[in-house]
C-alpha cells in the first residue's frame, strides 16, 4: 500500500490505554514517519495532543483539534472556526434547565464550573487541567474578547442527556455537529467543519484524499474513513463505522493501528 498521509483519531483508536500510546505503536509510527506525514486528528484540545505528538516524534506535523475546528502547525494557528456566541449562550440556558454542566473549550483554554467524576477523568486521560470558573463569568469574558467556543462538552446524566439531545438537534442541527459521546456526554462543534474538512485543508496541491489512510472508531470519524483512500476502523469501533470502513483491524487495546501499519505499510 502506497500512501502519503496517515491520519488517526486518538481516543479509542490510536491510544492503547486511556491516555497513552504503546511502545509498539511508537516504534511503528517512527518506522514510517520519514516517508509519510502522520497527523493526529481528535476532538481533544491542543495541549492534550502535544504530549502524544512528542511520544511519537511527530512534532513537526500539524494537529487537527476539536474535530477540525482548530488546526495548529507547530506554533502557528492555520485554521480556526468557533460556535456562534449566541448559540453558546442558548445552550448554556438549556443546560441549566436540565442541571447539565458545561465544559467550554477555546484554543488552549478549558473552563468548567466545578470538579466532578467526569472532569477528573478528563484531567487524568488528557493530562490537561481546566480553569474552574462560573460559566456566566466565562461567557462574559469571551464576549469582551470577541471569542467563542471551539467545542462544548455537556456533562449530565443519562436521563438529562436523553431529554436535551433531541432538543439540541431540533434547535441547532443546522449550525452544529452534535455527537452523543456516551450515555451522559454530548459534544458540540461547528457544523461547517469536520475531521474530513480539516484533512482536505491540509492537503497540498499535489496531494489527494486517495493518498490518505485514516483510522477511527466513532461517529465523528465517519466522513474521514468514508472518503479517505483507505479507511480503517478498530474492532472496538461503532458498528456503523466498521460497516463503511475498508478494513477493520484489532481493538485499540490490542494495538490495532500499529498491527495494521506493520502488516500493510511495509
Amino acid at each position: 500500500m502506497n500512501f502519503k498521509i496517515l491520519c488517526s483519531d486518538l481516543d479509542g483508536t490510536l491510544l492503547t490505554t486511556k491516555n497513552d500510546v504503546s511502545d509498539f505503536t511508537i516504534s511503528e509510527i517512527k518506522r514510517i514517519k520519514e516517508r509519510m506525514k502522520v497527523i493526529l486528528v481528535s476532538a481533544r484540545m491542543p495541549q492534550s495532543m502535544r504530549y502524544l505528538q512528542k511520544r511519537l516524534s511527530i512534532e513537526n506535523q500539524p494537529i487537527i483539534c476539536y474535530n477540525g475546528a482548530l488546526i495548529i502547525d507547530r506554533t502557528t494557528e492555520i485554521f480556526s472556526n468557533t460556535i456562534n456566541f449566541n448559540a453558546v449562550q442558548k445552550i448554556h440556558q438549556l443546560a441549566e434547565n436540565e442541571s447539565i454542566k458545561l465544559g467550554l473549550y477555546y484554543n488552549q483554554e478549558w473552563y468548567v464550573e466545578e470538579s466532578s467524576e467526569r472532569v477528573e477523568k478528563e484531567i487524568k486521560y488528557t493530562r490537561t487541567s481546566p480553569t474552574f470558573r462560573n460559566t456566566y463569568e466565562t461567557l462574559a469574558d469571551w464576549q469582551s474578547r470577541n471569542i467563542s467556543a471551539h467545542k462544548i462538552m455537556m456533562m449530565g446524566t443519562k436521563t438529562s442527556a436523553d431529554i436535551i439531545f433531541p432538543i439540541l438537534n431540533e434547535e441547532f442541527s443546522k449550525q452544529l455537529n452534535i455527537y452523543r459521546s456516551n450515555d451522559t456526554l454530548i459534544e458540540l462543534a461547528p457544523k461547517s467543519v469536520s475531521k474530513l474538512s480539516a484533512i482536505q485543508l491540509l492537503l497540498s496541491k499535489e496531494e489527494t484524499l486517495s493518498e490518505v489512510i485514516s483510522f477511527g472508531d466513532n461517529y465523528n470519524d465517519f466522513e474521514m474513513l468514508q472518503h479517505s483512500g483507505l479507511g480503517v476502523a478498530v474492532a472496538n469501533g461503532r458498528e456503523e463505522i466498521k460497516a463503511i470502513a475498508d478494513f477493520t483491524t484489532l481493538k485499540n487495546t490490542e494495538d490495532g493501528v500499529a498491527h495494521f501499519i506493520k502488516e500493510h505499510l511495509i
